[in-house]
């Protein structure tokens, strides 16, 4: 197990070695974080980062990472633990066929027959000390939901009516995210530490790139991010963000391509944008202007 990180510095070397490029503000609440032992509500654009850190701080951490995606109709048991019904009705008529119905009354709600889910899952004791549970999109769910999460992470404990209530022996490193499709209640946020995760300047973007994708030239890396800051300008239905950055250069790459031209930017459009509106609209001499504007912001002065 690797010890928590004990400054703001180690957290940005520690996200670093992953190849995790965190502004400064990032790095210092997630050390706080993981340093008060609160929950860390991350908030932003889609593509911008927010679940790329849970993931990260899994495997710098060497812990578990257990991921509960929310949707619209999630519900406790479904985040907790079911009963593995057809297990049951198996073991119930093999009672009745052997006649020891006493024995199968104690048996019948066991932890065998028990599916555990992520909340469960997150509060078992780990062979690498707690996990990094990652409460992914919460936003897709809804407010009772939310209320009984609010209860969870306040105690760090699950109950199941026929086991009783299982309290996690360590609290784990939990990491909401929300792309704020709408609003998420207050009570729960001020239970969290919050940060909104922009899109990157410039600069980070293409220190990001380098990281995720060196082998790429520096002229062409520059060029993919100039140009995708200036799609973020446009009015998009969906702007694209640094995961969508990212595959773009590696998609280039494996295409061989050294510098952006109008034609390459029309055949690899939908590796950065995912709606065909946008992709209409950014067809023919639409992209030959942002990307001139691109090529004269990038000429040496």
């Amino acid at each position: 197990m690797t010890a928590l990180p004990a400054s703001i510095d180690a957290v940005e070397t520690l996200l670093a070695s992953q190849g995790y490029v965190a502004s400064r503000a990032l790095a210092t609440v997630v050390f706080l974080s993981l340093k008060l032992g609160r929950p860390l509500f991350l908030e932003g654009e889609a593509g911008t980062g927010k679940t790329e850190i849970a993931k990260t701080l899994a495997t710098a951490l060497n812990r578990r990472l257990i991921r509960l995606q929310c949707y619209e109709g999630l519900d406790a048991a479904s985040a907790v633990a079911e009963w593995n019904f057809a297990a049951q009705m198996i073991a119930i008529r093999t009672a009745e066929a052997t006649a020891d119905r006493g024995t199968l009354q104690s048996e019948l709600f066991t932890e065998d027959y028990l599916i555990e889910r992520p909340l469960l899952a997150a509060m078992r004791p780990q062979p690498g000390g707690a996990p990094v549970l990652l409460i992914d999109e919460l936003d897709r769910t809804d407010e009772p939901f939310e209320a009984f999460l609010l209860e969870a992470l306040s105690d760090f404990q699950v109950t199941i009516p026929e086991l009783g209530t299982i309290r996690a022996p360590e609290p784990p490193i939990v990491i909401l995210t929300s792309n704020r499709t709408r609003e998420v209640h207050d009570a729960l946020k001020r239970r969290c530490l919050y940060h909104w995760v922009d899109y990157p300047s410039f600069d980070r973007e293409l220190q990001i790139l380098h990281s995720r994708a060196p082998e790429a030239r520096e002229t062409l890396s520059r060029e993919v991010v100039a140009f995708v800051q200036k799609l973020r300008r446009e009015d998009l239905f969906k702007r694209p963000g640094v995961a969508e950055t990212i595959d773009w250069a590696k998609c280039l790459l494996a295409l061989d391509v050294i510098a952006l031209s109008p034609e390459v930017i029309s055949d690899t459009l939908g590796a950065i944008l995912k709606y065909q509106d946008d992709i209409q609209k950014l067809q023919g001499s639409e992209a030959k202007r942002l990307l001139d504007e691109v090529k004269r912001e990038l000429a040496p002065a």
